[in-house]
């Protein structure tokens, strides 16, 4: 009895959260196997393997997965290369330190699709924005960055409200750093750039693993910048695979497809998260 009514509480929990996630698993595996249109909504019929077959050979496949893991690689790499060295200069005692970690952590309490506006109109806009003023002071030619360099775009804009996060989680591990290790080097003859490297780089390397987990599985799904911004163009540069997804479900009407794309989204996103988990289950050993 004491084991049951502890269970038997828990169990409309466990029962809504089992029914919340297998639900719209179960029926985006149906939606994959039936030819579903908008257009034709009473037409369901059973394809198989079909749909995936009609995403994989889609012809904006490939550079989808090629932006995909571009924007992915880019982005984390700023975040943490970045993070790090705005974790060691916010770090050090200096006046005012409260107020510049907070708004050192701001942007990223920003929604994404007000953050890609903010960078559509204000900083990227090849006439009034701040990038065309720097330009112009100058004396060179505005660049139309989202026309000219779609990717490049967006993944400064998504590296700048993720940065904030990864410099927060550096900047909590450097708070436990040995202060006395460090002076003891410093007393043996090291300089900074060998105390970074042997001591600093070294003890942030946990931390380093979760940002880039965390980052890669979230990452993966970025679409609010994209719509808002370049709409997945010119063509299909800037298209990665939520957009592709987005693009044959609400584009297209063609939920089959989109539905077998989604299921190919959390496979590989799946792939990512094990290939990561075993790599910080290393570091942490």
């Amino acid at each position: 009895m004491n084991r049951l009514l502890p269970r038997a509480l828990m169990a409309p929990a466990i029962v809504t959260l089992f029914l919340w996630m297998i639900v719209p698993l179960a029926m985006t595996l149906y939606f994959s196997s039936v030819h579903y249109n908008l257009m034709q909504p009473g037409e369901k019929t059973f394809l198989g393997w079909g749909n995936f077959a009609y995403f994989i050979t889609d012809p904006d496949f490939g550079p989808s997965i090629y932006n995909t893991l571009l924007l992915l690689g880019a982005v984390i790499a700023i975040t943490v290369v970045f993070g790090v060295g705005l974790a060691l200069l916010v770090n050090e005692a200096f006046p005012g330190r409260g107020i510049v970690r907070v708004l050192l952590i701001s942007p990223f309490f920003v929604m994404p699709t007000a953050n890609a506006l903010l960078w559509k109109h204000m900083m990227m806009n090849p006439i009034y924005g701040v990038l065309a003023q720097v330009w112009i002071f100058f004396g060179s030619t505005p660049v139309d960055w989202l026309t000219d360099h779609p990717l490049f775009s967006v993944i400064l804009m998504v590296a700048w409200q993720w940065l904030p996060f990864a410099c927060l989680i550096f900047i909590t591990s450097l708070q436990s750093l040995d202060r006395d290790q460090m002076e003891a080097a410093g007393m043996d003859g090291a300089n900074a750039f060998q105390k970074f490297w042997f001591l600093t780089l070294p003890h942030l390397g946990r931390p380093i693993a979760v940002v880039i987990m965390i980052e890669m599985i979230f990452l993966m799904s970025i679409f609010a910048e994209i719509f808002t911004t370049t709409g997945g163009g010119p063509g299909n540069e800037s298209t990665n695979i939520a957009f592709l997804i987005f693009k044959q479900a609400l584009m297209n009407f063609d939920v089959g497809v989109a539905s077998a794309g989604a299921l190919f989204a959390v496979v590989l996103a799946n792939i990512a998260a094990v290939f990561l988990i075993r790599m910080i289950g290393k570091n942490l050993d």
